[in-house]
């Protein structure tokens, strides 16, 4: 399948809004994870998140448009208006027939439902805003930058746990390989900070209750790690074919050059703990690319800090790498601002774009010390290293593996 090229980059994360403010925040290997105030959230065993306080100072949304959307859709709009100004490129001039939107998610917009619904309950409805009902679903924010822009090409919403959004931009791939449209905004948004939305992602048991120590509970691949903790945020990616990105004299951030997926298919909840699903997707994705493992530069991992899923994914790397995964920079970024679920691919691609431009490799934060040895771990600081390719792998409950190959 043909290269396709990265032109624009927009993202709204814990850690910054806008891909400067987000990447120098990213460098410093500060944590964004804090206690969450937004409600009372005291009686849930985790209590703890990476949220986005400032999204409407950002925001190019008009009041009344606000009123009928929820937050994930919003920092979508922001993302999407950040990633066209990256790439240079004017809406208006495109053929709106022409134009794609792949995103992924993982659970909709919970904090308008959840209003809504307490508002049924207590005053009959009445009180239902009548744009409940297109303000939560998962498509939503598809169909918001949609209207929003005026794009009328083939689209996607792509739902798959924490694997959504890499899978998005996976699809919008195969889609523009195929010379169906001449550009897609690709990626994923995700606002799990709401009451409902926390009590979900708690009875999923595999989040970190360690809410005394907010900047040190997500420990991915730490011998004291006891679950992920959650984040909000969106990453949405300019995508076109290579030629038209020069053509127009487009600044290719980077070419997408591979991407698999496979399940695991074992149990409804967890991996199999052997990683050969996940190994099976890295070598399909490094055999789309056309690239041997000898040549990959840096890993970005999934990194959920639950033994199961770290151990089964570490062990995938040593099927595919062997002894050489010692010599490989891994690390996960995400451990500063918190798991953004079903965006959690596309920021982790964003990361490694910015990566492979500043020749920066990410640290993990509060891997302090290794549960499971044999890799070369980035963390506490960023690590000076030329990234020409990359892999970046994104799993999703019940064993989704998908993986990205990318290069400068």
């Amino acid at each position: 399948m043909s290269k396709i090229a990265i032109t624009g980059i927009g993202v709204a994360a814990p850690s910054g809004i806008g891909k400067r403010q987000f990447w120098a925040n990213i460098k410093s290997g500060r944590s964004f994870i804090k206690e969450i105030t937004r409600f009372d959230s005291s009686k849930y065993p985790s209590r703890i998140a990476g949220q986005i306080d400032d999204l409407d100072k950002y925001s190019h949304v008009s009041e009344r448009l606000l009123k009928k959307i929820d937050a994930f859709s919003h920092m979508a709009l922001i993302s999407a208006e950040m990633a066209l100004q990256d790439a240079g490129i004017d809406i208006k001039k495109e053929d709106p027939a022409l134009v794609g939107i792949f995103l992924g998610n993982a659970l909709g917009g919970w904090m308008y439902a959840e209003t809504e619904l307490r508002d049924l309950y207590l005053e009959g409805r009445e009180g239902v805003s009548p744009y409940m009902a297109s303000a939560w679903f998962p498509a939503a924010p598809q169909g918001q930058v949609s209207i929003y822009y005026g794009i009328k090409g083939f689209s996607k919403t792509v739902v798959a746990d924490r694997a959504s959004s890499l899978m998005a931009i996976g699809y919008a791939r195969k889609v523009l390989s195929k010379d169906k449209l001449n550009m897609i905004l690709a990626g994923g948004m995700e606002a799990p900070v709401t009451p409902y939305a926390l009590l979900c992602c708690n009875t999923y048991g595999a989040l970190s209750k360690n809410n005394l120590h907010p900047e040190s509970a997500y420990r991915p691949f730490d011998k004291k790690r006891d679950g992920f903790v959650i984040g909000e945020g969106a990453g949405i990616i300019v995508m076109e074919p290579v030629s038209r990105a020069k053509a127009r004299g487009a600044n290719i951030l980077a070419l997408i050059c591979g991407y698999s997926t496979t399940c695991d298919g074992e149990n409804r909840i967890n991996p199999s703990r052997d990683g050969k699903e996940l190994a099976r997707a890295i070598n399909m994705a490094l055999s789309d690319a056309g690239v041997t493992q000898e040549q990959i530069d840096y890993i970005s991992l999934d990194g959920l800090a639950v033994d199961i899923w770290d151990n089964s994914e570490l062990a995938a790397l040593k099927i595919i790498f062997g002894s050489r995964i010692k010599n490989i920079p891994v690390s996960c970024p995400k451990s500063m601002f918190g798991n953004l679920l079903g965006a959690s691919g596309a920021v982790d691609l964003i990361i490694t774009i910015l990566a492979m431009e500043n020749k920066l490799v990410p640290p993990t934060l509060n891997l302090d010390e290794p549960a499971l040895n044999g890799l070369n771990y980035v963390t506490k600081q960023p690590r000076e290293h030329t990234i020409n390719k990359a892999l970046i792998i994104s799993r999703g409950r019940g064993g989704i593996n998908s993986v990205l190959v990318i290069e400068k």
